[in-house]
C-alpha cells in the first residue's frame, strides 16, 4: 500500500516520498502559479494510478552502497550486544562503538570547495556590494534512492558539521566520537538516540519514543540542538514571531519563549513525529501586514550575526569571511542552510538584502556546474527578502567553544531567544 501524506500548504494528497519535493515549490515566488497547477495535475495522477509504491531503479554502486550500510549496521549490532550490560546499555560504551563503525556520508567530487566557488562568482558581479560568507561548507544533497521527502534536516546537520569538522579544532575532537568526518544519516540517527538517551531534550524524545534510527520522521531545530549539544557544542534557537500572531492558540508552529523548558519547530503543527504522519492542519491566521517586520528582524539578526569582529577582508570587492558557522534555517515545510548574507546599496533607497542558502533539495553538481559557469547559480543560492513569506522562521545556531561540567546539564533543557516583530 502506497504511503500518502497531505501537503500543509495546499492540502493536496503526495506520496510521502515526494512530499517535500512538492512543498519546496511553494517557496518559490516566480514559479508558485505553475508549480499549484502541476501539484494539482500530480495529484489527480496519483488518484488514478494503483495504490503500489513507486519504482526506484538501482544500479550496480547503489546495490553496493546498501550491501555495504547492512555489513556496517550487522557491525554495529554486534558491538552492541557485546557491550550491553545486565541493567542496561551502557551508553558511553555504545558512543564508543558507534564511533568506530559509523560510515562516511559520500558526496559527488567537484574539485575545487562549493565556497570557494561561490566566493569566486561574487568577486566577478558588477553592483556594488558587502557580502559575508562563513568559511568552508560542504552541500549534501537529499537522495531520491535514500531520504528524498523527509531528510532536509539530517542533511542541513551534514552541513553544519563539515564546517564545524574543518573550522573548528575544538569541534573535530569531541564530534561524532573524535572521527573527523561527517556521518551518515542512519548514524547520525543513532547519535541523536544516545543524545536522548543521555537526557538532552528529554521530553522532545517522547515525540518519537526515544528511537528514531531506521525511520523517516521529519526533524527540525529542536533536534539539530539537541545533537550538537550532547557533545558539548553551545547550539541555541532563535525564534522570529510576529506579533500579530498568537502562536499558542493559534497552533502554527510551537515556538515558546525563553522561560518555556522545550523548544518545538514550526513544523510540529503539521506533523506528527512519533506516528511519521501528518497530522491535520491547524487553521492559520495571520495579518499579512506583520510579515515585512518578521523578514527585517530576520535579515538584521542574520546580518549582525556573521558580521562580527573576528571577519577579514577577501579581495577588493567588500567580501568578508566570517569565523561563524552556517545557519539551520527552518519555516513550516523545509529547512536549508544559511552560509552568508549580501547587501546591496541602491541609489536613493533602502538596502537590498540577499540571503545566500544551500538547498539539500539541489543536487551538489548542478550547485557545482552553474557556480563554475558562472551562470544560473544565484537562482539556485540567492534569497532575496520577498521570498521571505512566512509568519514563523527558526534558526538555530552555534556559539563558539566547547561546554564543560554544569553547563553540560544546562544545555539539556532546551530554551529559545524570541524575536518578536
Amino acid at each position: 500500500m502506497a504511503d500518502f501524506s497531505v501537503c500543509p500548504i495546499c492540502n493536496l494528497r503526495f506520496l510521502t516520498l515526494e512530499l517535500e519535493r512538492h512543498a519546496n515549490s511553494h517557496f518559490d515566488d516566480e514559479d508558485i502559479d505553475k508549480d499549484f497547477q502541476l501539484a494539482q495535475q500530480i495529484a489527480l495522477d496519483l488518484a488514478c494510478a494503483p495504490s503500489s509504491p513507486p519504482y526506484i531503479p538501482v544500479d550496480d554502486d547503489m546495490q553496493c552502497e546498501t550491501s555495504s550500510q547492512k555489513d556496517r549496521e550487522s557491525s554495529f549490532l554486534k558491538s552492541e550486544a557485546k557491550n550491553c550490560n545486565p541493567g542496561g546499555k551502557n551508553i558511553d560504551e555504545k558512543a564508543r562503538s558507534l564511533s568506530s563503525v559509523h560510515h562516511n556520508e559520500t558526496r559527488p567530487q567537484i574539485g575545487q570547495g562549493l565556497m570557494d566557488l561561490l566566493k569566486n562568482c561574487l568577486e566577478l558581479e558588477t553592483e556594488k556590494t558587502t557580502t559575508i560568507l562563513c568559511g568552508n561548507v560542504d552541500h549534501f544533497q537529499s537522495s531520491h534512492s535514500e531520504d528524498f521527502g523527509w531528510g532536509c534536516g539530517w542533511r542541513n546537520i551534514q552541513m553544519l558539521s563539515s564546517h564545524l569538522l574543518k573550522q573548528r579544532q575544538e569541534a573535530r575532537e569531541v564530534l561524532y566520537g573524535g572521527s573527523g568526518f561527517v556521518p551518515d544519516i542512519p548514524s547520525l540517527q543513532r547519535w541523536l538516540e544516545i543524545a536522548w538517551k543521555r537526557g538532552f531534550d528529554k521530553q522532545g524524545s517522547e515525540d518519537f519514543d526515544q528511537a528514531i534510527y531506521g525511520k523517516r520522521n521529519w526533524i527540525g531545530t529542536t533536534e539539530c540542538a539537541t545533537l550538537f549539544r550532547s557533545f558539548g557544542l553551545r547550539a541555541r534557537i532563535v525564534d522570529f514571531v510576529s506579533q500579530e500572531i498568537d502562536i499558542r492558540s493559534s497552533g502554527v508552529g510551537k515556538c515558546v519563549d525563553n522561560m518555556a523548558p522545550q523548544v518545538y519547530g514550526p513544523m510540529d503543527s503539521y506533523v506528527s513525529k512519533g506516528k511519521n504522519v501528518v497530522s491535520k492542519a491547524a487553521p492559520i491566521s495571520y495579518d499579512v501586514k506583520a510579515k515585512p517586520k518578521v523578514q527585517q528582524a530576520l535579515i538584521d539578526w542574520v546580518w549582525n550575526y556573521f558580521a562580527d569582529n573576528k571577519t577579514r577582508i577577501s579581495g577588493n570587492h567588500g567580501i568578508l569571511v566570517s569565523q561563524k558557522a552556517p545557519l539551520y534555517f527552518q519555516h513550516d515545510g523545509h529547512s536549508r542552510t544559511i552560509v552568508g548574507i549580501q547587501m546591496k546599496c541602491q541609489r536613493n533607497g533602502p538596502m537590498q538584502y540577499n540571503l545566500l542558502i544551500l538547498d539539500p533539495g539541489h543536487t551538489t553538481e548542478s550547485l557545482a556546474k552553474s557556480l563554475k559557469g558562472n551562470f544560473g547559480w544565484q537562482k539556485l543560492i540567492k534569497r532575496g527578502v520577498h521570498t521571505l513569506k512566512k509568519p514563523l522562521y527558526q534558526l538555530c545556531f552555534l556559539d563558539p567553544g566547547i561546554a564543560s561540567g554544569d553547563e553540560i546539564e544546562s544545555l539539556k533543557n532546551l530554551h529559545s531567544i524570541r524575536v518578536e516583530a
